[in-house]
This record gives structure tokens, C-alpha cells and sequence, in this order.
């Protein structure tokens, strides 16, 4: 699972190859980029307002470009219903130097800020009024419709991970569902709400995305609990229990690599709650 990191690549080479690559985007779609840097994870993206638009690149080795997540946000423009509010894509760019390839999307700007702006989690409790709450299920209750073989999350990563994080055999994954896949409080905005970052959407398992938003929520208690109670439906049942282990899985395994690290106690005690087993110290 990517996570948003927001701060420029350790190595200053690889940062100004990106603001290098980022301000050849611009220049090619005519805007002029403002604003504050966003970095995504390990330096591979970097975005910037530009105008009225936002503007993002991306890069990786030429022979790794390519695939599911390279093509997640113009995919989501196509096949997703402007139902779900989203930013829409304006235009796309590729290119290649001799070891790097990159790909430039150029979106509308959304004014509305994310919940949260620094990291994925919540720190504290966020008031949001009843309407957004609704306008979340109606977003992922259409985005649950659109068929798509974009693959989120896998059988053969439970298959591989299941014993080391949580402690317990793998499940089966016998409920699937189309989300976004990378569902955290960076990634949605205030009212009105809009949904971020769509390049990993696709196939996951039911109950993934709510449970992957709880567990980033597991230190805003009174949020938590709220979110337990608007996808009762989804959270309670075997199936989406399924899909809340398998995000509580991969948060872990991120946690176990230095992200979230005040989170990651919460994370095990609630992967413990579900499972009635203790999760294995690293």
C-alpha cells in the first residue's frame, strides 16, 4: 500500500530531477506551477498547484512504468461515474529520458482542503456534518458498481503476510467489491466532500476501505466509533471483517517499515480485538 509522505526525497539529486521533471510538464501544458510541493511516497511523485489546476508527475524506472498504478487516475476519469465527486482529469503527458520514464497529470485544483494535510491519520477528533457522512457511503455505494479488473488487493499478499503481521492462518477473500483502495483522511476533503489520489482504485476485498479509514482514525476515538456506526452494515458482517484484517494487515506492514509509529499499537490492538490473537512483535 503507497503511503503519502509530503516531504522532498532524502537525496537532493533525486528531488531536483523531479522539480526538473515537474517544470517541463508545466511548461508543455502551458500553466505555471505555484504553490507548495506534495510529495508522494519515496520521492516517486511530486504535485503543485498550477492556477486553476493541479499538477502532478510521477516517475519510475522505464522498465517498471507502466501498469495499474500508473494508469489508476486516467482509468478512474473513464470508467468512474461523476457521482463520486472527484477532481476531473484535464490532460496527460509521457515521456521518457534514458533510465526514467514519468507521466504528468494535469486535474482541476480542488479548493476544499483535506481533512488532514500532513499525514493520513487523525491526531484528534474532526467534526463533519451528517451530509458528509452520507455523501461518503452514496460515493463508495456507486463506486461499488463499477465493474473493473483492476486487482487492489490480491489473495497471494494474505496468502504471504497473514501469519507474519496478524499471527492467525490466511483467509479466504470471498467477497470483493470496487474501491478506492487508499481510503485516509489526506485523501478526502472537507464539506463538501471530494475523494483524492485515485491511482490505486480497483478489486478489494468488502469492508476494506471502511475498515482501512477506521484504522486511521484508531487515536480520534469519538470518529472511530462514528465510522463504526455508518458502515455497521459493512464492518459487521464476516465479510467485511475479512476486508478491515486484510487493511489492518498491510498497515502493519507499513508500520513495521517506520510509517505511523504513535498508530501502529492502536492498529495491533484492534487487529487483536478481531482476532483474539496477539500480533507477533517484529
Amino acid at each position: 500500500m503507497r503511503q503519502a509522505v509530503f516531504v522532498a526525497p532524502a537525496e537532493r539529486d533525486e528531488g531536483d530531477r523531479m522539480r526538473r521533471a515537474h517544470a517541463a510538464a508545466a511548461r508543455q501544458f502551458q500553466v505555471a506551477a505555484s504553490g507548495p510541493e506534495v510529495w508522494g511516497w519515496q520521492g516517486r511523485t511530486l504535485g503543485r498547484r498550477a492556477g486553476n489546476c493541479w499538477l502532478r508527475v510521477v516517475s519510475a524506472e522505464v522498465d517498471k512504468a507502466g501498469g495499474r498504478l500508473w494508469e489508476g487516475t486516467a482509468t478512474a476519469d473513464t470508467h468512474v461515474p461523476r457521482s463520486v465527486p472527484r477532481p476531473r482529469l484535464r490532460g496527460v503527458l509521457d515521456w521518457t529520458s534514458p533510465d526514467v520514464a514519468y507521466r504528468a497529470e494535469l486535474t482541476e485544483y480542488v479548493s476544499v482542503p483535506p481533512v488532514t494535510s500532513v499525514t493520513p491519520a487523525l491526531e484528534q477528533d474532526v467534526m463533519l456534518p451528517d451530509s458528509w457522512w452520507t455523501e461518503l457511503k452514496s460515493a463508495l455505494g456507486a463506486l461499488a458498481t463499477v465493474p473493473t479488473d483492476r486487482e487492489s488487493v490480491r489473495q497471494n499478499w494474505v496468502d504471504r503476510n497473514f501469519r507474519h503481521f496478524l499471527g492467525i492462518d490466511p483467509v479466504r477473500i470471498r467477497e470483493t467489491t470496487t474501491g478506492h483502495a487508499d481510503l485516509h483522511w489526506a485523501n478526502l476533503t472537507r464539506a463538501p466532500l471530494i475523494i483524492l489520489d485515485w491511482e490505486n482504485w480497483g478489486r478489494l476485498p468488502v469492508g476494506y476501505d471502511p475498515g482501512l479509514l477506521h484504522a486511521y482514525s484508531l487515536a480520534a476515538p469519538t470518529t472511530a466509533a462514528r465510522i463504526r456506526r455508518e458502515f455497521a452494515h459493512v464492518l459487521g458482517t464476516d465479510a467485511g471483517r475479512t476486508g478491515e484484517l486484510v487493511a489492518l494487515a498491510q498497515l502493519l506492514q507499513a508500520c513495521s517499515r517506520g510509517v505511523h509509529p504513535t498508530l501502529a499499537p492502536l492498529i495491533a490492538r484492534r487487529a487483536q480485538e478481531l482476532t483474539r490473537t496477539p500480533v507477533p512483535t517484529p
